[in-house]
């Protein structure tokens, strides 16, 4: 198969949470790490053949996962990266460090497509063979598929981000020397359940006996949740605030460091580890991201002290400067006399409340568009009621009312309707114009916004994809 076949049969597969399909339809989805341990026994245990780190999280799991994978790369180790899911191109989802062992470069997409059909073989024999019940789903053969690319790449150390819950994840089938359980949330509550403690016991599957662990504190009954798991099976935990900015740090530091137009900024900060001071100066914006990066700082040393990899300080500064992830709190300056956008994937309360935050550096006088979208599966109303009195033209704020709200449709099966949309914008009185897809919301944004506002596009990482690409486009 040449790539674009293999593309087509991913997108066959339907809704990434949906199983894979039989003859007679799509199989209801049962979560189990069964199908995916017989599958990479069959492909000879790729999963075996490289360390891990395993982050798992509700907010936050990726970038973290990218700056440490950054950080890895930047020491000279051969590092691999597996996130989920990808803003254009399924390619994002593995990455492994470049020769020179600075860069982490998205699969090739030939090597995709030889691997794929590697996979999709040896997925097929199983079936016939009758020992997998159905063909697997679409993640479990993304999973396999990463192992089996970052084993023929010789990948020394592989980060892998949790891609839902824990316990049950694809991901979950290796042994990580390093545990790291981000902040969590309320999501995927129809999965992980309706309760904090629930949810958290759930990301907490991801320790091992006599493991360990690096996390922050958070929640008290999340807390309480990891704690329980981590003490029953003897887990070593590392705690990562020591690698938090000082608290006279922490705020307004990240305005300091202007890129690229942007009045959010970087973080940057001084922090004292092993004696030495540790100079951060990351690209990640957001004073959340504080506690994002302390985690991978953390997992570094951690890796560096009780696991053998070589890596300095130099190489902590050097991964944490250089990390790539974009759609988190990404200006992309203004094209063609066009307001500048601020993409942020915030698809749950918590991110909503993040990038809420951000929002109060921009200057109170900055015309603001908001375009907002996001699955009917998420807590619409709470974010609604989080960012759109942020945009409220009719507000009786001055510096308001110039401000739009645009709702538009994802290209995604689980997409909220605009309808759906509406309904929780009109309970909060707050004028909104729907458009019928995403190109046309960014037309009537750019139509709307003056040169010197800013459009704001969140609420999924699907729809941050989708704009995110055609505003690249406007640029070149």
């Amino acid at each position: 198969m040449d790539y674009f076949e293999v593309i087509g049969r991913l997108a066959a597969l339907g809704p990434e949470l949906a199983s894979g399909k039989t003859a007679v339809g799509i199989v209801p989805r049962k979560f189990s790490l069964e199908a995916i341990r017989v599958l990479l026994l069959e492909l000879g245990r790729p999963e075996l053949k490289f360390a891990s780190v395993l982050i798992a999280g509700t907010n936050g799991k990726g970038s973290t996962a990218a700056t440490l994978a950054a950080i890895g790369a930047a020491a000279g180790v051969r590092t691999g990266l597996y996130t989920s899911p990808h803003l254009l191109r399924v390619n994002e989802r593995m990455r492994v460090s470049s020769g020179d062992g600075t860069t982490l470069q998205d699969i090739a997409d030939e090597d995709f497509a030889g691997v794929f059909t590697q996979v999709d073989d040896a997925s097929n024999r199983l079936v016939e063979r009758g020992e997998l019940p159905h063909y697997p789903s679409f993640f479990e053969l993304l999973t396999a598929l990463a192992f089996c690319y970052f084993s023929e790449r010789g990948v020394e150390l592989a980060v892998l981000e949790v891609g839902l819950g824990g316990r049950l994840d694809a991901t979950n089938v290796v042994e990580p020397l390093v545990s790291v359980i981000t902040d969590i949330g309320m999501d995927h509550m129809d999965y992980l359940g309706t309760t904090l403690g629930a949810i958290a016991g759930e990301k907490a599957g991801i320790l091992r006996q006599d493991g360990v662990l690096v996390t922050l504190s958070q929640h008290p009954e999340a807390n309480a949740a990891i704690g329980n798991a981590a003490m029953a099976k003897n887990v070593r935990g590392v705690d990562a605030a020591r690698c938090l900015p000082p608290a006279r740090q922490s705020l307004g530091h990240t305005a300091l460091r202007p890129e690229g137009g942007s009045p959010l900024g970087r973080n940057c900060y001084d922090l004292s580890v092993d004696g030495e001071t540790l100079h951060i100066d990351s690209p990640l914006a957001g004073q959340h991201q504080q506690r994002n990066i302390a985690l991978a700082v953390a997992a570094a040393v951690e890796l560096r002290t009780n696991h053998d990899f070589a890596i300095p300080n130099a190489a902590i500064e050097a991964g944490v400067r250089t990390t790539n992830w974009p759609g988190r709190l990404e200006w992309i300056p203004s094209r063609h006399g066009h307001a500048p956008v601020l993409f942020d994937v915030a698809h749950n309360p918590a991110g909503a409340w993040a990038l809420r935050a951000a929002l109060a550096q921009l200057p109170d006088e900055m015309p603001r568009t908001l375009i907002f979208s996001c699955l009917a599966d998420k807590a619409i109303d709470e974010m609604a009621q989080v960012l759109l009195p942020l945009f409220d033209s009719t507000s009786g704020d001055p510096a308001r009312s110039r401000d739009h709200v645009i709702l538009a449709p994802i290209q995604n099966p689980r997409a909220a309707t605009v309808e759906e949309l509406l309904a929780a914008v009109h309970k909060l009185d707050v004028p909104a114009h729907a458009a019928p897809h995403l190109p046309g919301a960014l037309a009537q944004a750019e139509a709307i916004t003056p040169p010197e506002g800013v459009i704001v596009a969140t609420g999924s990482i699907f729809l941050v994809g989708e704009l995110r690409a055609l505003v690249l486009a406007e640029a070149v």
